[in-house]
């Protein structure tokens, strides 16, 4: 950790949004800390934007506290000094290049001249710079937006899906950038419904569905207390489904087996070498065995529930409830 200062922390509580009968956001509550990558997941719509929005001040709240650093957004001197954030990538104007759009947006802000083009080198645009964005590729303009975001070297930053658009080489480039964001104690929040994208970035996380708590804390704890499942493929599903719910002496019986629209069965309950070991004495056929952890389970069952209540926000509001801290 470098010398910098810490940034402040965001402080959710008993947030809620209402859009007519639908709750958007209910009762939500947890805190996002300096120094680490948070990530806000759920599956779309589960009203995560809707939350930052409230955060930044751009949606107001039917009941709750949003704050950064203990003062609301509107309430903080120089807001763009404080606080980045990117919530639309495709918010530039198309006849701009980069450089132009980020004087614009420096001069609003009143930060240095000289940001421009030490931003432009950092998110990797320094080739394009004077470019038109509407030349730009999904990617380069999250990178544009990414430097924006940056103009006035704030100590928190809001990334409403920032992967969006990037290619496994941009997903690398993101999770280097960062982690050196927060090496240099700022807080930074974002958002996603990809957790393959976010699972290498993120050291604490906080999930939701339909506004309710799923599980929120340190990555490496969640999974932990998550129990995950195997997933088996073989021509005899049938009869190994039988064999792990009767189970064994040594390794017991299964808790659960589904079987998948694709034949395959998903288990729950026996780790995967007692699963292979049992296959093996029923002298039955394994063509695919994976092992799949248990964050990576928790989020499958959000997305592949009833879904969400609505989108995020008007005119089809999400549903969304709290984690807490």
């Amino acid at each position: 950790m470098s010398g910098r200062p810490q940034g402040p922390h965001i402080e959710v509580s008993g947030l809620t949004k209402r859009y007519g009968a639908v709750r958007a956001v209910d009762d939500l509550s947890f805190t996002v800390r300096p120094g680490v990558v948070t990530g806000f997941l759920g599956p779309n719509g589960a009203g995560k934007s809707t939350t930052m929005r409230m955060i930044l001040g751009l949606v107001a709240p039917t009941s709750g506290t949003a704050t950064i650093g203990g003062r609301r957004y509107v309430d903080l001197s120089r807001p763009s000094a404080t606080v980045g954030a990117v919530l639309d990538a495709s918010a530039v104007h198309p006849g701009h290049s980069a450089r132009d759009h980020l004087h614009i947006y420096r001069t609003m802000g009143g930060h240095p001249a000289d940001r421009v083009d030490r931003l432009l080198t950092r998110l990797g645009l320094a080739a394009v710079a004077d470019r038109p964005t509407r030349t730009f590729s999904t990617g380069m303009r999250q990178r544009l937006s990414l430097a924006t975001a940056l103009l006035g070297d704030p100590r928190v930053l809001l990334l409403d899906e920032p992967g969006n658009g990037l290619d496994p080489e941009g997903i690398a480039w993101l999770r280097t950038l960062l982690r050196g964001l927060t090496a240099e104690g700022r807080t930074v929040l974002i958002s996603s419904h990809v957790l393959s994208e976010v699972q290498q970035i993120v050291e604490d996380v906080v999930v939701i569905r339909k506004g309710r708590l799923v599980a929120a804390g340190p990555l490496a704890e969640i999974e932990r207390s998550s129990p995950g499942t195997v997933l088996v493929r073989s021509p005899d599903a049938a009869e190994l489904r039988a064999a792990l719910l009767r189970g064994t002496a040594r390794d017991g019986a299964a808790d659960r087996v589904d079987l998948m629209a694709d034949g395959s069965l998903r288990v729950y309950g026996m780790a995967d070498r007692a699963v292979a070991d049992l296959a093996a004495a029923e002298r039955l056929r394994v063509h695919g065995l994976t092992a799949e952890a248990g964050l990576e389970q928790l989020f499958l069952r959000l997305a592949g529930d009833d879904g969400p209540a609505g989108g995020d926000g008007p005119p089809v509001p999400a549903n969304e409830k709290a984690a807490r801290r």
